[in-house]
């Protein structure tokens, strides 16, 4: 008889809290409980959060990643157990739970500067500057919100570079995490292109967002376990660019059911900026390295490639890919380009700016957010140039540190985390990133690039002070042994 081999979640403590909150969760959605949900996830999330964050740091990471990857799905399914409810408390949670590490960040900013966090003191200034605006101009509910999608970011990556030492530690937990996230993610979003859950229809159908495809079968954009396409393909490529450097024999079908997603949610942008982040990657490499990459590539394009070719795959896939070679042609390029025609003056002429919070409007008794697809216009409309200028100049100079690391060749992870930054930072232009978890993924991960330049930086330094202390050594053994030698003489 084989025996089956025994699950241990350790430490017990915190794995105890994680599961009462899976369990809480679980049971509310089941009974229909979704006033009550709404209300007590929040505030159960962000006590786990806490305790994990005080307690297991590195299990703190994992949650919180977890619930930026799963908590809009769990909203969707309390909404169709119970009643729909717009804004929801439930997508706060992933925030709330983030903005623990403002205790690091409050903890740490005196010394910031003397530490190498220049950036992230001139990126918090400006967010202070527009929330300040937004209060003035706006009213404290859409600044408090607008400032819970600016800060987030900033504060997750201050929080990684600070804790520098446990480097290796948030490494492997990261590694491991996107893995399983790119998995689950990739197959429900699998999922929801061909059978289109209940939970999801009615979801689409309440947002009205009719970017977002049809609700019914293979009419689906895809957007998985997350609130939107946008947040679910740059989820799911930084997912993808982490698996070149993870050796779990979960990474082929991790990347089988990840690239069919990723490429299901029709989104131009995150596929060049996946090429954008795999040709940075590759070019930061040894060659050792760059060829296991390569290998890789091709193993997963045998693997992938087939299966586009496939209805009901191939159509939606190839006439999307097709339109490249046709921006000329292309509504959503033409809508972009128009909007920059008509707002770039505009934006350019606001010195003091509207303020966070600036694009939330009430609709018909609801909080909606006005997009504005361009990170760029959107600075500038919310911070002004008294407030961009600073912000900008931080990221431009996490930019330029990140490129200043010798180690970055010889640590993959490292040059795969600056990488993931990178090509996040590239969709400003047409996106709004530097916001939620898109700006986790910019600030989080530089921030990550940051703190692993400052362990390779004490590692050598403790081997070099090792190599002294064993040269001392041995030069005080030589001399001890002359004195044998010639006190026998």
């Amino acid at each position: 008889m084989t025996k089956g081999i025994p699950i241990k979640l350790e430490p017990a403590p915190a794995w105890t809290a994680i599961l009462l909150f899976v369990v809480i969760t679980i049971l509310g959605i089941i009974a229909g409980a979704g006033s009550i949900l709404r209300i007590l996830l929040p505030v159960v999330g962000f006590a786990v959060g806490l305790f994990l964050y005080r307690r297991y740091p590195v299990l703190y990471l994992g949650f919180m990643w977890w619930l930026w990857f799963l908590m809009p799905l769990v909203r969707r399914l309390i909404d169709y157990r119970s009643n729909w409810v717009n804004p929801s408390p439930v997508l706060l949670v992933a925030p709330v739970v983030t903005w623990i590490t403002v205790d690091t960040f409050l903890k740490y900013l005196p010394r910031a500067y003397k530490q190498g966090g220049l950036p992230f003191i001139l990126g918090f200034t400006s967010i202070l500057y527009g929330f300040i605006i937004g209060l003035i101009k706006s009213t404290p509910i859409f600044a408090i919100r607008g400032l819970i999608d600016w800060l987030t970011p900033i504060l997750l990556g201050f929080y990684l570079f600070i804790n520098w030492r446990d480097y290796p530690r948030y490494r492997q937990n990261i590694q491991r995490t996107f893995l399983w996230g790119v998995l689950v993610m990739g197959v429900y979003g699998l999922v929801q292109y061909v059978i289109a859950p209940e939970w999801d229809r009615f979801w689409l159908i309440n947002a009205r967002m009719f970017s977002m495809g049809n609700p019914e079968p293979f009419g689906i954009r895809l957007w998985s376990t997350m609130n939107s396409t946008g947040p679910f393909a740059a989820t799911m490529m930084v997912g993808l660019l982490l698996l070149f450097n993870n050796n779990s024999p979960l990474r082929i079908p991790a990347s089988i059911a990840g690239y069919l997603s990723f490429l299901l949610t029709l989104s131009r942008t995150m596929w060049a900026s996946w090429f954008f982040g795999l040709a940075s990657l590759t070019s930061s490499l040894k060659p050792k390295i760059q060829m296991r990459i390569i290998i890789s590539i091709l193993v997963m394009a045998m693997c992938i490639v087939p299966l586009t070719t496939i209805e009901p795959f191939s159509e939606v896939i190839g006439s999307r890919l097709a339109t490249f070679s046709d921006l000329g042609n292309d509504h959503s390029a033409e809508v972009r380009q128009q909007i920059y025609e008509e707002s770039l003056g505009k934006a350019l002429s606001m010195a003091l700016g509207n303020g966070i919070g600036n694009t939330f409007t009430i609709e018909q008794g609801e909080l909606r957010s006005v997009v504005i697809d361009s990170g760029i216009l959107d600075m500038f409309f919310t911070l002004g140039w008294f407030g961009t200028l600073p912000y900008m100049c931080g990221l431009l100079l996490l930019v330029y540190s990140v490129f200043q690391y010798p180690e970055i060749r010889r640590d993959s992870f490292m040059s795969t985390a600056r990488a993931i930054g990178l090509s996040n930072l590239i969709g400003l232009p047409i996106g709004s990133a530097m916001l939620g978890v898109g700006g986790c993924y910019i600030w989080g991960f530089l921030g990550l690039t940051m703190a692993a330049h400052k362990y390779h930086q004490h590692q050598n330094k403790l081997s070099s002070e090792m190599e002294s202390i064993a040269e001392v050594k041995t030069a005080k053994d030589k001399n001890y042994e002359n004195f044998l030698i010639n006190g026998t003489d």
